[in-house]
């Protein structure tokens, strides 16, 4: 029997699991965000190197996201004791310190297997990225492997990019494309538009 895995255009597989949030537990359904959009990133493990970055660098650029009606939330197969444990920790000692958003639990590496980015020989999950729309779809995924990290500006701009194409149906965008450059109709003569613009 094979497995099916999740792509995008499909829906956001949901969950219910124990996060960390202003230094206290508390309960993360990804059903309750509907309305919103979201970014859900997966991370390898607490107190480790590359993590920390990645998570930081998402938490200074929260209010971008949250004036974009989009919730960030990050998770790992940590306990929420462990993710309390690290919010704690100044960041100069390589701890996180306060961070705008949940990080959440996948103590039963759950959640990574619906999102198939658990590295079961590691037993940890890859730096999966996905945003879900306000209808709970996902839209966008991205897997990087353990030991290189994922932009914040490239995740701001596939958000904005996303956004822009759904409240403007009658539109795509092209490669590269940054809030308030060209966009196109996808159709043989009025895309020749955007391409005699460019």
């Amino acid at each position: 029997m094979t497995q099916e895995y999740l792509r995008v255009g499909q829906a956001a597989p949901d969950f219910s699991a124990d996060a960390v949030f202003n230094q206290e537990f508390k309960t993360i359904k990804l059903s309750e965000y509907r309305g919103k959009y979201v970014v859900l990133f997966f991370y390898p493990l607490d107190f480790t190197f590359v993590c920390p970055t990645e998570i930081i660098a998402f938490s200074e650029r929260y209010e971008e996201f949250k004036n974009l009606n989009t919730e960030v939330l990050g998770i790992s197969v940590d306990s929420q004791f462990s993710h309390l444990a690290w919010v704690q920790i100044e960041r100069k000692n390589g701890g996180l310190g306060d961070i705008a958003y949940p990080l959440v639990s996948d103590l039963k590496r759950e959640i990574s297997t619906a999102y198939n980015v658990l590295d079961t020989d590691a037993g940890v999950a890859l730096r999966g990225l996905f945003i879900i729309d306000k209808e709970g779809v996902v839209q966008h995924s991205t897997i990087n492997n353990l030991s290189f990290g994922r932009s914040v500006d490239e995740t701001l701009r596939t958000l904005k990019a996303l956004q822009y194409v759904q409240s403007h149906p009658e539109e795509v965008c092209p490669a590269d494309w940054q809030e308030g450059d060209k966009t196109m109709v996808p159709d043989p003569v009025k895309s020749k538009v955007y391409f005699n613009a460019v």
